[in-house]
């Protein structure tokens, strides 16, 4: 027995023996070059923290943002960690398998890093940074590449001749290069939007042509002879004569044609304004008067779009459009604006101000333009200034549901069946769902879900929901401002509790009883005759007495076989407006309840 437990040991202290002899520990000049880069950087992550011990174990990396291969750093991705300072000059050059460098969206500024000999690089993402100088001649040589984002940067210079045919992804807008696109093959194939807002820039395939060829030199001029000098003296006298005449007629034709132009520019901006509302063309004056004086001229009209089935369109061709406003909400004033080229969006002017860093704003609206489901309002773009912050979205042409519920409540007015009630509640509850699941981090995904802010779009298939005013509770810091919402009518913001994604559930337990009372909230008679915007309260006192049709709204009464349903989703609404939030259902289980309840209504009909 003893033999075999030494045979044991002996066994184990020779495997140990071998993994180390055989399996290195790691490469010390990768591990270097990498704390070279963090100790020339700040940052708000802590990576001083995280990277300690070896960058790679096998093919594992327990440092944020760095990825191993065979022990060695292929991947280094510091994206948007506020990394602020500039690279060391060299610092890549021993990460000689490197295959991806990220550091998009941060505050790097300096030279771009010199990527010479990184033979495997394949993406390098460097926009949204504050780089300046040239582009690096050397970054044509790397025979590799597939991306390269230097857009949002301070870089001068030209353009490098770039012709790997590997390159499928090239942006190099929102800087300052100048002189002719290279006309090679490569470059060639990428859109407009990857060379704009750089003023010194030409060529193919931007609008703005080459600079001309030097003007040629002047011709010799040749002195008169004696005979036409005495016909030049006469012509002369005659030259006096006519320009005395028009000194005196040109500025009586120019202060005509100046009264005329001012009349009728006065004729329709009066049209305009009566049809669109003043303040549309008040707040693009107000604009472009601070985007001149205060900020870049060349970065003030930059607008991201996040779809790609509408053309690209700048601040200055939203400031030419057309406009109507539609309406005035809580948070800023909508407006439709028609483009030049035909196409319609939507534009909220955010009327709050608060202490939010530009950096914090496009952050929040770059997660919230990502956001894609069919029961959203899409996000197309923002603008943002000191002065003014605009949000773009898609154009939906019908009504809210708020008007669809209780406009026009006469004689003539068509009834919303009950069909059509159920299924836009359902697809409330789908997008709903879909930001409680996109956006697990914030307290309150939506925050304002009222019938307002519910539109609904009308096709061949029949009503579709539409949330839009989403996301917004993250840009309000005070309490003061969040009062504008909807969920400042909540128990738990009433008391100053904490806030939770059930703060979402309860405003659509709200909608859910709007939408089969037909009732307004805060527009209810109480018992002893009051008012009372706790719609809830009253439904619940009206549901004691044997779930009483008397809280149907009377456009769906008659729809008897239908009440199964609706008493089904009454109650549902009620869990939803419990005044404590524990007790309310996540919103998932909300909409699986909600397909119950539809597939018994299908059932039964």
């Amino acid at each position: 027995m003893a033999f075999f437990y030494r045979s044991c040991l002996c066994l184990g202290f020779l495997s140990f023996l071998l993994v180390n002899l055989v399996v290195p520990e790691y490469y010390p000049e990768e591990r270097e070059a990498l704390l070279l880069l963090i100790n020339s950087l700040t940052s708000a992550s802590n990576l001083h923290g995280n990277w300690t011990g070896p960058p790679c174990i096998a093919n594992q990396s327990r440092w944020e943002g760095i990825t191993c291969s065979n022990w060695h750093v292929v991947h280094i991705a510091l994206e948007g960690i506020e990394l602020l300072g500039s690279l060391p000059p060299t610092f890549l050059q021993n990460i000689t398998f490197l295959t991806q460098v990220n550091l998009r969206n941060n505050l790097i500024y300096g030279n771009l890093p010199n990527l010479t000999n990184l033979m495997f690089l394949e993406h390098v993402l460097l926009s949204y940074n504050r780089f300046s100088g040239l582009i690096p001649i050397e970054y044509v040589g790397l025979p590799r590449l597939k991306e390269l984002e230097l857009q949002e940067n301070h870089l001068d210079g030209q353009i490098p001749p770039f012709d790997q045919t590997s390159l499928i992804n090239f942006n190099v807008s929102y800087n300052h290069l100048v002189g002719p696109i290279p006309q090679t093959s490569v470059l060639m194939k990428f859109p407009k939007s990857s060379f704009v807002n750089n003023s010194g820039l030409c060529g193919k395939p931007l609008d703005k042509p080459p600079a001309p060829f030097p003007a040629p030199p002047p011709a010799i001029i040749i002195p008169p002879s004696p005979a036409k000098e005495e016909q030049r003296k006469r012509l002369h006298v005659w030259a006096i004569a006519l320009i005395a005449a028009a000194a005196v007629l040109i500025p009586l034709l120019v202060i005509t044609a100046f009264l005329f132009c001012k009349t009728r520019a006065h004729g329709k901006e009066t049209t305009r304004n009566e049809s669109a509302g003043y303040g549309f063309r008040a707040w693009a004056e107000n604009i472009m008067s601070h985007s001149v004086s205060t900020e870049d001229p060349e970065r003030s009209s930059r607008m991201e779009i996040f779809t790609k089935e509408l053309p690209v369109f700048d601040l200055d061709d939203l400031l030419r459009a057309s406009a109507e406003m539609l309406g005035k909400g809580n948070l800023g004033t909508t407006y439709k604006a028609t483009l030049e080229t035909g196409a319609v969006v939507a534009v909220k002017r955010l009327d709050y101000r608060n202490g939010l860093s530009k950096r914090e704003f496009l952050q929040h609206m770059h997660l919230l333009g990502r956001l894609k489901h069919e029961n959203l309002v899409e996000i197309i773009s923002f603008y943002y200034s000191e002065e003014e912050k605009l949000v773009v979205y898609e154009f939906i042409s019908n009504c809210s549901l708020f008007e669809l519920l209780h406009e026009n409540r006469r004689v003539g007015r068509t009834p919303l069946d009950w069909s059509t009630r159920l299924a836009v509640i359902k697809g409330i509850a789908k997008g709903l769902d879909f930001l409680h699941n996109s956006l697990p981090s914030h307290k309150v995904p939506h925050a304002n879900l009222r019938t307002s802010n519910v539109l609904i779009h009308q096709d061949d298939n029949g009503f579709h929901s539409k949330l839009t005013d989403f996301g917004f509770l993250h840009l309000l810091s005070a309490k003061k401002s969040a009062e504008k919402l909807a969920i400042s009518r909540l128990p738990e913001f009433v008391q100053g509790k904490k806030l939770t994604h059930k703060a979402d559930v309860y405003c659509f337990g709200i909608i859910i009883l709007e939408i089969i009372t037909g009732k307004v909230p805060g527009e209810i008679l109480g018992e002893v005759g009051e008012r009372t915007s706790d719609l809830s309260e009253w439904v619940r006192t009206v549901v004691n007495n044997d779930w009483s049709t008397d809280i149907l709204d009377e456009e769906i009464l008659a729809a008897r076989e239908g009440h199964g349903a609706m008493f089904e989703l009454t109650e549902l609404a009620l869990q939803c407006t419990d005044t404590t939030p524990e007790n309310r259902p996540k919103m998932n289980e909300v909409l699986i309840r909600i397909e119950e309840i539809e597939q018994m209504k299908t059932e039964n009909d």
